[in-house]
């Protein structure tokens, strides 16, 4: 994966935040870009936007909680370039926050079936092909240190959505050595320096109305706006797409921009563990 020119990738997601930066910089890579989301103005917005750049760009209408979808969207991808080199299994939402007993059936349900079902959908759907294919490759997982690398209480359903991908994750990895290695795993934890600003914190535009939250919240959302007005940084994503990018050179499991925090914390973590507490300590309430 030196040269990434010609190179197919596939992004999820791909129309926003994360998932647009990732597109940018493999366009800059001169990489061919298959770019999904379930958002269709957007979608077209951002490929016409990649087009312009000289980049070879499709887009694809994909709602990745529905595995025909998935589906289709590998058939679209294959029938336009051939090979799948890259997949971005990046799109994710995130739910309203708070006491595990105040959220309701459909917080999970919705959670669960983009953040975990999406990405299994997209391993089940474009694998097996790669595989086929022989060619060296990777499959990139999107989690979040919320949850695998601190459970964060304020969070449950997000959090533990994203335990569920890196655990995924891994045995996919593992599996894929297995079979021979020349193609991969690797699990995307977006953080750094401030807040990511990205369609997470708008997610429930997208929220499907038979999943719609069974009563109203108890707190009102918190937005972009009201964190940087209290002086929150925000971390530039393409900084994030540049660190995937430098992974997949580097053959990189964990993707992550500094891992001296995060390995602090589980040696915490692990202490914790191996006294038998509870890891998750009531100050991380606080945040």
């Amino acid at each position: 994966m030196e040269d990434l020119t010609g190179r197919v990738a596939v992004v999820t997601g791909g129309a926003s935040g994360i998932g647009k930066s990732l597109c940018q910089r493999f366009a800059a890579e001169g990489m061919k870009l298959v770019i999904a989301d379930i958002e269709r103005p957007a979608l077209d917005a951002t490929v016409e936007e990649i087009r312009a750049t000289s980049a070879d760009a499709i887009g694809v209408v994909t709602d990745v909680t529905n595995y025909e979808s998935v589906v289709g969207l590998a058939d679209a991808a294959y029938e336009a370039y051939g090979a799948v080199h890259v997949l971005c299994n990046n799109a994710g939402v995130g739910p309203p926050g708070g006491l595990v007993w105040d959220t309701t059936p459909n917080d999970w349900k919705w959670t669960f079936s983009v953040n975990v079902f999406g990405v299994a959908h997209g391993i089940q759907a474009f694998v097996p092909r790669m595989l086929a294919g022989n060619d060296e490759g990777i499959v990139i997982n999107t989690s979040s240190p919320d949850g695998p690398i601190v459970s964060l209480p304020q969070a449950s359903v997000y959090a533990s959505s994203k335990c569920a991908v890196t655990c995924m994750t891994e045995c996919l990895d593992a599996q894929l050595e297995a079979e021979g290695g020349r193609l991969w795993a690797a699990v995307f934890y977006p953080s750094g320096r401030g807040l990511l600003d990205t369609g997470l914190w708008t997610a429930d535009r997208n929220r499907p109305s038979e999943l719609a939250r069974e009563r109203p919240r108890s707190t009102p959302a918190m937005t972009i706006a009201d964190l940087t007005a209290r002086g929150i940084p925000l971390q530039p994503l393409d900084e994030l797409a540049g660190m995937v990018v430098d992974g997949m050179r580097a053959r990189r499991f964990v993707m992550i921009l500094d891992s001296s925090g995060p390995v602090e914390t589980l040696r915490s973590r692990a202490d914790s563990f191996g006294s038998h507490a509870n890891p998750t300590h009531v100050h991380d309430l606080a945040g």
